[in-house]
């Protein structure tokens, strides 16, 4: 008996690499299915494994967080390639991001592409709200070349020792950036948006690749975001300045619309928080009371 972590699945396959630095060619037990365990890579697992081309998993060991597009388990970051020309940015899409990152515990990387299409002008706006995300907390990358060396090393630096995904909308940019980050892969760019929309029961891989020190998935990560099923009242939490501030609201459970004494509003109205943050969580929080439960049928 062993345990390792799941590097790649294909085909019902599963290959582990164990902690002595073995890479072994597993399958699932057959009570997986029945107890509808599937195996994600990523998953820390324990294997039984007479050799290195057959072996079983035994037990797949709870999770921190995992995600659908790609189904990698254990994520410790995503990097989101955002465009900020082409398509057209949008602080709502960028906050939407993170929000669903805030929720499944993956912390956000923010990669700005596309900033060779900006004029001078528009460089020093950006260089603002790159400035603006890192006092919120989050770790931005822009440069006026889109992948510069700097752009890049500092990808890489950041990669080091993580397991991590990228995404982002399509045509922002996120196969290039991959392809600058792991350039073994070359991929073709806009053969994954096309990937995302192949059947469902297509055989796909999905591997972590030793890049930077680290592992990355070597599938760029979902582009498009359901409505999140999150209780209106929760969503504050997610929204990491206003965390920090609500402390300060005169009511506990401040939602931060219409309550008297909300610290929130009162960074707003100062400028310490922007108000693009603010307006996006006020379309959200509505978006989420208006919400009707799903009782439909599935169609026969």
């Amino acid at each position: 008996m062993a345990e390792g972590q799941i590097r790649q699945s294909l085909s019902g396959f599963y290959d582990v690499m164990t902690d002595s630095g073995r890479l072994v060619r597993t399958r699932a037990r057959g009570n997986f299915r029945n107890r509808k365990i599937t195996p994600l890579v990523g998953d820390r697992v324990v294997i039984d494994a007479p050799n290195d081309r057959e072996g079983y998993i035994l037990e797949v060991k709870p999770r921190h967080n995992s995600l659908v597009r790609p189904p990698v388990a254990n994520v410790d970051q995503a990097i989101v390639a955002t465009a900020v020309r082409e398509p057209v940015f949008s602080t709502n899409l960028l906050d939407r991001q993170l929000l669903a990152l805030e929720i499944a515990d993956i912390e956000p990387v923010i990669y700005l592409t596309k900033t060779d299409l900006l004029t001078a002008a528009e460089q020093d706006e950006f260089a603002k709200l790159a400035d603006d995300y890192r006092k919120i907390g989050y770790h931005v990358v822009y440069t006026a070349e889109p992948f510069s060396a700097a752009a890049i090393q500092e990808v890489d630096d950041l990669l080091a020792g993580k397991v991590s995904v990228i995404m982002g909308q399509t045509g922002a940019g996120k196969s290039t950036l991959l392809n600058h980050v792991a350039p073994d892969l070359k991929l073709e760019t806009g053969e994954i948006s096309a990937s995302l929309h192949r059947g469902k029961h297509t055989t796909r891989r999905v591997q972590l690749l030793e890049v930077a020190g680290g592992l990355i998935a070597d599938t760029p990560g979902f582009s498009s975001y359901d409505t999140f099923s999150l209780d209106a009242r929760e969503l504050g939490k997610y929204f990491r300045e206003f965390r920090r501030a609500s402390v300060d609201c005169r009511f506990r459970g401040c939602v931060h619309v219409n309550e008297p004494g909300c610290a929130v509003k009162a960074l707003v109205e100062s400028g310490d928080i922007l108000q693009s943050r603010y307006d996006n969580y006020l379309l959200l929080y509505q978006a989420l009371k208006n919400q009707k439960p799903n009782y439909r049928k599935s169609e026969k």
